[in-house]
């Protein structure tokens, strides 16, 4: 299954405690001089980079951008809405009160699908910005209609340039109450879109996979849930300790989750149809390059790992709800067998004998 990286991994690194970022050498790095940074670094493990748009991609850089990627035998197989750092759209892009800014903001991202389209890229929409910081800051019904029907019309613009969206949900920052917060308003967003009459049959969903661990979401779980209902998109893959948006290396806290999410895109045949997994990192104070290597090769090795499950043993440990059966195939998988058990026994039979 190929794989992809957010081209935002290898920026400064900013923080409101450190402004100037952690990696504030890069600072002045153009676009095209980051680009060839990181496929000469990683061309050899990715498959592709993946740009905000307008201010990581736009019609200017567009074709230099895209030279590189192809000179390294690398593509650019998602662009994402990144209104969400402009201070213009402080208040939201679809849901802002200034009926000329909503407007602004919607048909920048159409240009933005209309970028995509031309790349033969599909597009995400992370609405990060659209929600609010204080009780009583919003008419609560109208900015629900407001955001719906944004996504209803950057949906229907979507299907006449022949492109699939992501719909990525995130619990909060910047706006500390984003309206889209969870996988279960995520899909009444798709549900309410497609009341609308837009065709809905390519609004899908992007797994991010911190933003799930945020909200206490099981990944394996939603991922199966998706997949059953034809929304499951794309993947963000990273990891954190659960409470912030860390996007730190996967595999490094919630390796079981991260497990068995893999295990499930296997059985749900995730990456038959040309899905990939794009990886959505910020390595605060790591060396960026090295940082983005080791998350691969961490999925890549849980990736192998969960095919070695036993796949009957699990299956008939899940329909008896037998959650020691199905450890025990998961922990074969890793190395705990029958040899590994009986060493444990002899080892505690000659502490007690000794």
């Amino acid at each position: 299954m190929k794989n992809s990286v957010g081209i935002w991994a290898f920026g400064p690194a900013v923080t409101r405690f450190v402004p100037p970022g952690y990696h504030h050498e890069v600072a002045g790095e153009s676009m095209t001089e980051k680009t060839r940074r990181v496929c000469e670094g990683l061309s050899d493990i990715l498959d592709g980079l993946e740009y905000h748009y307008p201010g990581e991609i736009n019609e200017e850089n567009v074709e230099e951008v895209t030279g590189i990627l192809r000179d390294h035998g690398m593509d650019l197989p998602v662009v994402a809405a990144g209104l969400h750092t402009d201070p213009t759209y402080s208040l939201g892009a679809f849901i802002n009160p200034d009926p000329s800014l909503r407007r602004k903001g919607i048909d920048t991202l159409k240009r933005g699908m209309d970028l995509a389209s031309e790349v033969g890229a599909n597009f995400i929409i992370w609405p990060g910005a659209e929600g609010y910081n204080y009780p009583f800051q919003r008419p609560y019904a109208k900015t629900w209609q407001a955001f719906v029907e944004a996504i209803a019309e950057l949906t229907d613009h979507a299907n006449g340039r022949g492109i699939k969206v992501f719909l990525e949900h995130k619990n909060s920052e910047p706006a500390m109450q984003i309206l889209m917060k969870n996988i279960g308003m995520t899909l009444f967003v798709i549900h309410k879109v497609e009341e609308l009459g837009v065709d809905t049959e390519n609004l899908l969903v992007n797994m991010d996979w911190q933003h799930l661990i945020m909200n206490g979401e099981n990944l394996a779980e939603y991922a199966a849930l998706l997949a059953s209902e034809n929304r499951l998109g794309h993947q963000h893959a990273n990891d954190g300790w659960g409470t912030f948006d860390d996007d730190n290396v996967v595999g490094t806290n919630f390796f079981m989750q991260t497990l068995e999410l893999a295990r499930t895109l296997q059985d749900t045949g995730y990456g038959e149809n040309g899905e990939r997994v794009g990886f959505d990192l910020y390595p605060y104070t790591e060396d960026q390059v090295a940082a983005v290597r080791r998350a691969i090769l961490h999925w890549e090795f849980i990736w192998e790992l969960a095919k070695k499950i036993d796949g009957t043993a699990l299956k008939e440990a899940r329909e008896r709800a037998d959650a020691l059966s199905a450890q025990k195939a998961v922990y074969e998988a890793l190395g705990l067998d029958e040899e590994f058990e009986q060493r444990v026994v002899r080892a505690r039979r000659e502490g007690r004998s000794g």
